[in-house]
């Protein structure tokens, strides 16, 4: 039999009302999908709409330009007018340490709304939305539980470091969504190939002989725009496009073995490195047209180095070249980033909430008292944030004992957006660099959650007692979220109100 063709009829010794699929191996490639659609659409779209609700309220407070908006959102008006980041003195485009798309993003709402805080800042919220958007489809289609779908959309929404960077003109939050869109196009791949299998092995594929039809893999190539789309904001999103390369392997490489194929790891290679230089490709082409304004440019920062430096500068192959000397010129910039800064702090701080940004404060408001402060401090949600440490050991412990496949992509995720900053010591970070991880620790507290309330076929006693539980963790985070509202949004409040709120004292001032 071809390895490239399937016979679709069944075998002619086998029974028409018999089941060719083993019902273990049918269990093993079905995706867990909630059946429970019209109420999975609601709680989506409730849970959406709060979110967005709180990210868009008060959304031009505080006035002006606050923290790294005072470069981000001035580059994407000048890029608007000169399609580069400009240097207005200089009358040329500006050198910038960062590709330009997540300022694309930032001029489209300028574009639309006009350059002024509700411009500048509504690009961002969409983002944020998109993700808890995201997130909650996600969690439902890993955990096949739209309760805990729910819940991650919840405790995204209700995350002050999440809120805050969604009502901030800075970059992360373009970083975080592109990032978890292509993990979700990475699952729902992963879903697809098990459904092709099944059909396969329903219609009497041997898998020790054939495979199924080749097919074009959609959401393989969409995951590629998407990583691209994240590199053309933030570099940093490479370590994600490693982490989706070894999914897919482990991944494709599982189902083989799971489906009976005899040669699993040598045809996994033979029929994956293909598409994967696809998803590679893709990534590379989607990153370079996120930069069409410097190449229709002749002003941005290096747009014309071989000319400047004596060289001959042929048609593509001399723009592309200059672009790379760009990229090479940043990059030492970025490993040579070690100057001081009050809110800089390290990965090992990240987990433990132990150092947040200010990004605006003021003492000159009024608040009815005499002395009064306001304050929008990058600060996560405590009792969620200081839930993650918890959450990822019960989540390793799961990952091992079930052999997991959800969990161990879960902590990649995690592991892909904090781990590498540990290898830059002396280089200057901040608190915001973790959130592309946020999401991934987000469904890790709500996979420990959902061990709580226990596995479906527990008792209903079991499964009772554990929601409760669960529901009053939700509640408690929820009431810890609205205590430091004021200091996510910059309310102005007696200043003893503030301190109060300073739980970890000068770590937090």
């Amino acid at each position: 039999m071809s390895s490239a063709a399937v016979d679709e009829r069944p075998p002619a010794s086998t029974p028409a009302d018999a089941d060719p699929v083993p019902p273990s191996l049918r269990l093993a490639l079905t995706p867990r999908v909630p059946t429970d659609r019209l109420r999975g659409w609601i709680t989506v779209a409730i849970v959406t709409a709060f979110g967005a609700a709180l990210r868009l309220v008060g959304l031009t407070h505080p006035k002006g330009l606050i923290f790294d908006e005072v470069y981000y959102a001035q580059d994407a008006h000048q890029m608007l007018a000169h399609g580069v980041e400009w240097n207005v003195d200089a009358a040329t485009g500006s050198y910038v340490a960062h590709p330009p798309l997540g300022k694309w993003c930032i001029a489209l709402g300028e574009w639309l709304f006009g350059y002024g805080e509700f411009g500048w800042r509504i690009s961002s919220v969409v983002a944020g939305v998109v993700s808890i958007l995201l997130v909650t489809l996600l969690t439902r289609r890993l955990t096949g539980s739209t309760m805990l779908g729910g819940a991650a959309g919840l405790l995204m929404s209700m995350d002050g470091l999440h809120l805050v960077l969604s009502r901030t003109a800075l970059l992360d939050v373009f970083v975080m969504v592109f990032v978890l869109g292509a993990f979700y196009c990475v699952v729902l791949d992963r879903d697809a190939r098990r459904a092709r299998w099944l059909r396969a092995l329903e219609n009497g594929l041997d898998p020790s002989r054939a495979r199924p039809h080749r097919s074009v893999r959609w959401w393989r190539v969409a995951a590629g725009v998407m990583s691209g789309l994240a590199m053309g904001v933030k570099w940093s999103a490479l370590w994600y496009i490693l982490l989706f390369i070894v999914l897919v392997y482990v991944w494709e490489w599982r189902l083989r073995r799971t489906a009976g194929v005899r040669h699993a790891a040598r045809d996994t290679f033979i029929d994956e490195t293909g598409w994967m230089f696809v998803f590679g490709v893709t990534s590379i082409v989607t990153y370079l047209s996120t930069w069409w304004g410097w190449f229709a440019s002749d002003k941005g920062s290096f747009r014309h180095w071989l000319a400047e430096n004596g060289h001959d500068e042929p048609p593509v192959i001399g723009p592309l070249y200059n672009l790379w000397q760009y990229h090479l010129d940043v990059l030492e910039f970025h490993e040579t980033l070690t100057s001081e800064h009050t809110y800089q702090s390290w990965p090992w701080e990240w987990m433990f909430n132990a150092r947040p940004v200010a990004f605006f404060w003021s003492s000159d408001v009024d608040c009815g008292a005499a002395r009064c402060a306001s304050e929008v401090l990058l600060l996560g949600t405590p009792l969620l944030w200081w839930a993650f440490v918890p959450a990822l050991i019960a989540l390793v412990w799961f990952s091992i004992v079930k052999r997991d496949w959800r969990g161990w992509a879960i902590l990649g995720g995690v592991f892909a957006g904090i781990a590498p900053w540990l290898m830059y010591p002396e280089r200057t970070m901040f608190f915001f660099y973790t959130l592309p991880a946020e999401p991934f620790l987000v469904m890790a507290v709500v996979f420990a959650l959902g061990m709580i309330v226990g596995p479906a076929q527990a008792s209903p006693e079991r499964r009772l007692a554990g929601a409760l539980v669960v529901g009053g963790i939700v509640i408690l985070i929820a009431l810890c979220f609205a205590y430091f509202w004021p200091l996510y949004t910059g309310q102005p409040m007696p200043y003893d109100d503030w301190h109060h709120r300073m739980w970890l004292d000068s770590r937090w001032i």
